[in-house]
């Protein structure tokens, strides 16, 4: 049998001790975070209102006054206590999230994290609630609250989504409520950017997935993402292909609009305009952006509130990223 030659295994050794000081690294650093203090507070309105009699509306109305526009008088709230729809809405969020209790502990790691990496930020309270699954509008994060649109989270098969397009109903499912918290944090951190260039738009959502990586350590690719299983599959598989489609039409630094849409906004698919536009998933620009800022994060070693203020062209000249194959 053919030695393989010293250096080679010198490599093999060093690559395995890099590997095994990352591992304690991340394990120490978890360590770390568990142990921040975190009083996360949730308040479940939906619950209130459901089991609501008339007479509780003015109490409901002082506890939670953002959520009782004052143009509407009492007794649209009183009509909605026994509204069909309103009753089904709250017994289905009952059968499918019980005490939040899940939801809630994994909020509360999400809250440790964001703690660890941004001292700063004053812990929100959560309120949970039904929303007449108006999905767009399914988190709403401010400095001091949470609101959390339950009735968009009942798995897309569900049978209040049969009118919604089928790759929006595919994110309503309660496994990726988490990450969708932690995607309205970003947007408060990530300043959107200046430069109008399709690579710059690339990068942001790129550090929005990379602030996932670091957030929600635990949960998949596919949940930080937004894709199934069989779409994240689909994007490592070809992300060779992806790049140098990019490259070779010189999309990169391109400031054309159309791109967004394409690329980058919610789709059914992505728009190479090409046989197999209909196999790949949506969003596929976020994707690349994201694999571009993880291996810059690998070959430099900057805090992550640098990384987030770090220009597009400047991270992926110092990424060398090259796409798997």
């Amino acid at each position: 049998m053919k030695r393989l030659p010293k250096y080679f295994l010198f490599y093999i050794l060093c690559g395995s001790l890099f590997l095994m000081l990352g591992c304690e690294e991340t394990d120490k650093r978890e360590e770390e975070i568990a142990q921040i203090p975190v009083d996360l507070e949730v308040f479940r309105f939906d619950r209130e209102f459901a089991e609501a009699k008339p007479q509780d509306i003015p109490g409901l109305k002082s506890k939670y006054p953002y959520l009782f526009p004052e143009q509407f008088p009492d007794s649209i709230w009183v009509a909605k206590l026994t509204d069909t729809l309103q009753v089904e809405l709250s017994r289905e969020v009952d059968k499918a999230f019980g005490d939040f209790g899940q939801e809630a502990e994994d909020l509360e790691g999400l809250f440790k994290h964001i703690k660890y990496y941004f001292p700063n930020v004053v812990v929100p309270k959560v309120v949970t609630l039904t929303s007449d699954v108006r999905y767009n509008d399914r988190i709403i994060l401010t400095d001091t609250l949470l609101l959390i649109g339950l009735d968009n989270y009942l798995g897309e098969d569900h049978h209040f989504y049969g009118g919604i397009q089928r790759y929006i109903a595919e994110g309503l499912d309660k496994k990726f409520l988490t990450s969708d918290v932690a995607s309205a944090f970003a947007k408060k951190v990530l300043n959107y950017p200046r430069n109008r260039s399709f690579l710059s738009r690339m990068v942001y959502y790129g550090k929005e997935l990379y602030l996932k990586d670091r957030l929600l350590p635990s949960i998949t690719d596919a949940q930080k993402i937004g894709y199934s299983p069989e779409e994240m599959d689909w994007a490592k598989a070809n992300e060779e292909q992806m790049w140098k489609y990019f490259v070779e039409r010189e999309l990169l630094y391109s400031t054309d609009s159309q791109l967004d849409r394409k690329f980058l906004d919610p789709a059914p698919f992505s728009k190479f305009g090409l046989e197999l536009d209909n196999e790949s998933p949506g969003r596929l620009g976020r994707y690349m952006g994201w694999q571009i800022v993880r291996a810059f994060m690998e070959k430099n070693p900057v805090g992550l509130q640098q990384l987030l203020d770090m220009p597009a062209d400047e991270i992926l000249k110092k990424s060398n990223y090259k796409p798997r194959k």
